[in-house]
């Protein structure tokens, strides 16, 4: 890490799709656009931005959104992949837009491509600050993002005002951040439909990654597991001699990409100004209400 990254003000990595998503199952369905349709998600966004942006006055700051929940590259290696999960329905489609319409309004930086989910962008983006000196604060509660932490970043879970850095990473999974994916790979993840190996719960995935380093170094002293003192150790050899092969494929898919089409520059992340007239006129067609109006304006640059 560039030591100037200490003397540089973080950038904040919003996980904008978590979020619309929490609005829209927690937020009571009584609020409408001027032309009927439900606005719950877009009201409770909006509230959420305008409290992290009273709260923090970013300079830098971007919003990831996902489009990419069945063209994701992931899917083409396999087609499972998160099919587990619903298509939004027609009407939380529509608020995905019209979220995306106040962040731009607000002049923040947005994020979002067809091939790579918002994960893979805000890794690509701390990726490339790091390399500048630049610390980033990735926004969100998923575990996924572990694997981006470096000395100087943090994950912020905003609903529950957690914040932490790498070692909070090892006290929540018991693994370092350089060990993440190959963790996923292991133990699985069910949001995402990853099965994982057989009989591999988190215990013991952190335990073979504690002890081996790596899920490469794994592979290739898979003889030396039936020795470990790991509950069911010869099982557990078996199945991962098995499963070798998809243990390496699933890891592709925990594994966040760092050369997707993230901000390559510290500039691209600063605050623009944006027309009064745009968010006014956003303002009407969501009916916002007086207050929401207000703090919107007051954020305006």
């Amino acid at each position: 890490m560039n030591s100037t990254a200490q003397k540089h003000p973080a950038a904040h990595l919003v996980d904008g799709s978590l979020y619309v998503f929490r609005a829209w199952h927690s937020m009571p369905d009584e609020f409408q656009d001027a032309e009927g349709h439900p606005v719950n998600a877009v009201h409770g966004y909006t509230r959420f931005l305008c409290e992290l942006l009273e709260k923090v006055q970013p300079e830098h700051i971007a919003v990831a959104f996902d489009a990419s929940l069945t063209s994701s590259f992931r899917n083409a290696i396999y087609p499972p992949y998160k099919a587990n999960r619903e298509l939004p329905p027609p009407d939380l489609e529509r608020q995905f837009v019209q979220c995306r319409a106040v962040t731009e309004a607000l002049g923040i930086c947005l994020m979002i491509d067809h091939s790579y989910e918002a994960d893979d962008l805000i890794g690509a983006t701390v990726w490339n600050l790091r390399a500048q000196g630049w610390p980033s604060v990735i926004v969100s509660a998923d575990k996924d993002f572990g694997q981006l932490l470096g000395e100087h970043d943090e994950q912020w879970d905003y609903a529950r005002g957690l914040r932490w850095g790498p070692a909070g990473v090892h006290g929540k999974l018991g693994v370092h951040p350089h060990q993440v994916a190959d963790y996923l790979a292991l133990c699985g993840d069910s949001v995402d439909n990853i099965p994982g190996v057989p009989g591999v719960g988190a215990k013991t995935a952190a335990a073979l990654l504690s002890h081996f380093g790596s899920l490469d170094t794994l592979l290739e002293r898979i003889d030396e597991v039936a020795f470990l003192r790991i509950r069911g150790a010869a099982t557990c050899a078996a199945k991962l001699r098995e499963h070798a092969e998809h243990a390496r494929m699933y890891r592709r898919l925990t594994r966040i990409a760092l050369d997707a089409p993230g901000a390559s520059s510290i500039e691209t992340l600063q605050r623009q100004s944006r027309p009064a007239e745009q968010l006014e006129a956003l303002c009407e067609q969501l009916r916002f209400g007086t207050f929401t109006r207000s703090r919107l304006r007051t954020l305006l640059r």
